[in-house]
């Protein structure tokens, strides 16, 4: 099972990444479930919130949150610490939304920010963070990506985020030489 944590803030979209990501999981042929859910309380807009993403190509028995993440993905640096190794796994990577760079090879790090500003006009990172974690998670294509856009936002928005996500994978794919 491939488990994803993402950290955001309440508004940025995580669970809604966290559910696209799963939707663009199970369209990919073959076999395969997924399982997303947000863990937050009666926090406000701005409030940090974790959001959870398990994909696995047998039924999904474990509804546990994510304690220790294949990949972790940050929305908002400001919520990335040192702690955020102890959350991954062995051999797990961290997609970090920042302007920074971050001398760890844990660390895939993209200045999602400028990509919403250019594209989305929108100070939100979800879906480009969905695309920079299609560069680097080989069980995802863009094109599943792209096409839970399509299935689950409204029409007014497929198109801009489906460019975002594109724009993402594109510089990620850069910087991890791909």
């Amino acid at each position: 099972m491939t488990e994803i944590l993402w950290h955001g803030r309440g508004g940025q979209g995580a669970f809604t990444a966290a559910k696209l990501l799963g939707a663009a999981y199970a369209l990919k042929e073959g076999e395969n479930y997924a399982l997303a859910f947000p863990s937050f309380g009666p926090e406000r807009r701005g409030a940090p919130i974790r959001a959870f993403t398990k994909l696995e190509n047998k039924p999904i028995g474990n509804r546990s949150e994510v304690t220790k993440a294949d990949y972790s993905i940050f929305l908002d640096d400001t919520l990335f610490s040192d702690e955020a190794f102890e959350e991954i796994k062995d051999g797990g990577k961290i997609l970090l939304n920042t302007k920074s760079s971050i001398d760890d090879e844990r660390v895939i790090t993209i200045d999602g920010d400028a990509i919403a500003t250019e594209i989305l006009k929108l100070p939100i990172t979800n879906t480009i963070m969905l695309g920079a974690f299609a560069a680097v998670f080989e069980g995802i294509s863009l094109e599943n990506i792209a096409e839970s856009i399509r299935q689950y936002m409204p029409a007014k928005l497929r198109e801009k985020n489906i460019a975002a996500a594109e724009a993402a994978a594109d510089s990620v794919a850069e910087e991890v030489g791909e």
